[in-house]
């Protein structure tokens, strides 16, 4: 028989050859590796681990920490609903105000080589009275 025959096996091997397991005793039920938040929920998308990069340490963060206010980097792409919902995520509160801020690369120099670091965005979170996240954990 060629590569490209037009002729087919017996449809009796066809019917052999199909197995009585299906895919879901295979591999089971729909249960993948669930992330989980710092409160020990499950995240249900990956999404707000993208929007977030990095809460920001600085003295200035600490300072309007304590009028409930976090100041975290952002990705450039996202908007306030989208960091909303990542802090809601993470942290399970959700922010009664999202003030987003676009912040220019500084330009820097190496020699004669000029160049510039890139830009980014940093969101300040502000959470209802009451409500704490604990970001500078194991800082």
């Amino acid at each position: 028989m060629s590569l490209f025959a037009d002729t087919t096996k017996d449809e009796g091997t066809k019917s052999d050859t199909k197995s009585a397991a299906s895919m879901k005793d295979l591999y089971g039920s729909k249960t993948a590796a669930t992330k989980t938040d710092k409160s020990g929920n499950a995240v249900k998308n990956g999404r707000a681990y993208r929007v977030l990069v990095k809460p920001l340490v600085t003295e200035k963060a600490s300072v309007v920490a304590s009028e409930n206010k976090y100041i975290f980097s952002v990705d450039r792409d996202a908007n306030k609903i989208e960091i909303a919902k990542a802090i809601n995520e993470v942290y399970g509160v959700k922010p009664t105000d999202v003030n987003v801020i676009r912040v220019k690369g500084k330009k820097v120099r190496h020699g004669k080589t000029q160049g510039q670091r890139k830009d980014w965005k940093k969101a300040v979170i502000t959470l209802p009275a009451g409500k704490t996240i604990k970001v500078y954990e194991g800082v």
